[in-house]
C-alpha cells in the first residue's frame, strides 16, 4: 500500500478542489458555476459573498451574474447542509443530499432542551402547515410558531424547524452583498418534486472522493457530519484504491481519479472565509502548514479568508472598501509577494470594479515591503513568528 506525501496530497487535493491550472483533455475539470457547485457537492455560503468568491478562485472570467441567474432560476439552492450550516448546491443534488445528512441534522436538533416537552413533531407539522405553498420570512416564521407555541426558546423553535425541516432560502437570500432579511420556503415547493425516500451515503463518500481524496474515514464524517461510516467504507474498498498518509492511515480514493505531480506549479489563490477547501478533512495538514491552523481557524466559528501560495496557505486577509490588507504569517519571497499583490488586484477588480485597488500588508513600514527587507529584518521576523493581523 502506497504512502502519500503532504506535498503530494497537497497537489492532488488542488486538482481536485479546482484550484490550479485544468490538465489537458480528457481531464479538464468542470467550468460552469452549476458543474463546479455540483462537483464540489455543496459550496459552503455561511456568508453571502463567499460563494461567489469560491466560485471567481476557480472559474477563469467567472461574474457575479453567473451564479445570481442560477438562485434565481432554481438550478442552485441554498439550505442547511453539511454540519449544520448554510450551503449552496444544486436542485438536483438537493432531492438525494438533504435526505442523506438528515440524520446529522436530527441529532443536532436533538442535542437542546428548551422546548419545554413539545413534540418536535408536533412544532414541524406546524411549521409545514404555517408554510404550505408561500414563502416567509424567518422572523415572521419564528412569531407564527411562538405564537401558537408560547412556552419554548422562540430561537429554539427556529433552529429546530430550520434543521429538521428541509427548507431553502430563496433569492434574494444568498445574492452577492445581500445582507436583509431571509426568506423560507419548503424545498418540496420551491423545486417542484419531492425529496428522496431514502439517504444515499454511497453516493456522497463517492462524490466526495471526486472533489476531495485521497481522503480517511474521519475525513469523510468532518466534511459530512455524519457518523458510524466505517461500515461503509470496509463495504466500498474493493471498489476504491488505498493508500496511507505520511502517520500511516488509511486514505480512500477513486480508482480512475489521477494522483498529481508533487511538482506541479501551483498559483496564488485567494479563498473566502469558510471556504471547504479549507475545512474538507479532520487533518488539514494538506493545505494547512503544520502549526498554522490556528492562525485559520482561531475558534469554533471563525475561518479567516486565506491566501494559498506554493499550495499551502500561508496569509489571511480582508478588504474594505477598494483596500486589500494581506497578513502573511512570516516573510514572503518578493516573487510570493509579486504574484500575491497581481491577484489580489484581481480580486479588487471583482469585489470593488471601477476603484483605484490599494494592496496594504500587515507589519508593513512606509517605503519598506517583506519581500525587500535585509536580511537581518527577516531573521528578527521569524524569531518573533507570525506577523500581526494572523492572530486574535
Amino acid at each position: 500500500m502506497r504512502a502519500l506525501s503532504p506535498r503530494e496530497l497537497n497537489r492532488t487535493y488542488l486538482i481536485r478542489q479546482l484550484l490550479t491550472k485544468p490538465e489537458p483533455e480528457p481531464t479538464t475539470p468542470p467550468t460552469t458555476a452549476a458543474a463546479v457547485i455540483a462537483h464540489l457537492v455543496a459550496l459552503q455560503g455561511q456568508e453571502s459573498d463567499s460563494p461567489y468568491l469560491s466560485l471567481w478562485a476557480r472559474i477563469p472570467g467567472f461574474h457575479q451574474d453567473d451564479l445570481t441567474t442560477l438562485l434565481h432560476d432554481r438550478t442552485v439552492v441554498r439550505s442547511a447542509l453539511l454540519r449544520g450550516t448554510q450551503h449552496l448546491c444544486t436542485g438536483d443534488d438537493f432531492v438525494w443530499l438533504r435526505p442523506t445528512l438528515q440524520p446529522y441534522l436530527d441529532r443536532f436538533a436533538g442535542r437542546g432542551g428548551r422546548l419545554d416537552g413539545l413534540p418536535q413533531d408536533e412544532l414541524i407539522a406546524a411549521a409545514r402547515e404555517i408554510m404550505d405553498g408561500k414563502q416567509i420570512s424567518r422572523p415572521e416564521l419564528t412569531r407564527q410558531l411562538t405564537d401558537r407555541f408560547p412556552g419554548p426558546d422562540p430561537q429554539w423553535l427556529k433552529l429546530v424547524v430550520h434543521l429538521r425541516l428541509a427548507l431553502l432560502h430563496p433569492p434574494p437570500a444568498g445574492m452577492w452583498r445581500h445582507r436583509g432579511r431571509v426568506g423560507c420556503v419548503l424545498a418540496e415547493d420551491w423545486l417542484g418534486q419531492p425529496l428522496a425516500a431514502e439517504p444515499a451515503p454511497e453516493k456522497l463518500v463517492l462524490r466526495y472522493l471526486a472533489a476531495f481524496g485521497p481522503a480517511s474515514i474521519k475525513d469523510i464524517q468532518v466534511w459530512s457530519g455524519l457518523t458510524r461510516l466505517r461500515g461503509l467504507m470496509a463495504e466500498l474498498r474493493d471498489q476504491l484504491r488505498v493508500f496511507k498518509d505520511q502517520n500511516h492511515i488509511d486514505l480512500y480514493d477513486l480508482t480512475e481519479a489521477p494522483l498529481a505531480d508533487p511538482d506541479l506549479p501551483a498559483p496564488v489563490v485567494f479563498l473566502p472565509e469558510f471556504d471547504n477547501a479549507l475545512l474538507g478533512h479532520a487533518d488539514r495538514d494538506r493545505i494547512i502548514h503544520p502549526g498554522d491552523r490556528a492562525l485559520v481557524t482561531p475558534g469554533w466559528s471563525i475561518v479567516r479568508p486565506t491566501v494559498l501560495v506554493d499550495g499551502f496557505v500561508a496569509a489571511t486577509w480582508s478588504i474594505e472598501g477598494a483596500v486589500l490588507r494581506v497578513a502573511p504569517f512570516r516573510p514572503l519571497s518578493g516573487k510570493d509577494q509579486a504574484a500575491v499583490e497581481a491577484e489580489g488586484e484581481r480580486l479588487l477588480a471583482f469585489v470593488a470594479p471601477g476603484e483605484k485597488p490599494e494592496i496594504r500588508w500587515a507589519g508593513e513600514q512606509p517605503g519598506v515591503r517583506w519581500g525587500n527587507r535585509p536580511e537581518k529584518a527577516l531573521r528578527a521576523a521569524d524569531a518573533k513568528g507570525p506577523l500581526p493581523g494572523g492572530t486574535e
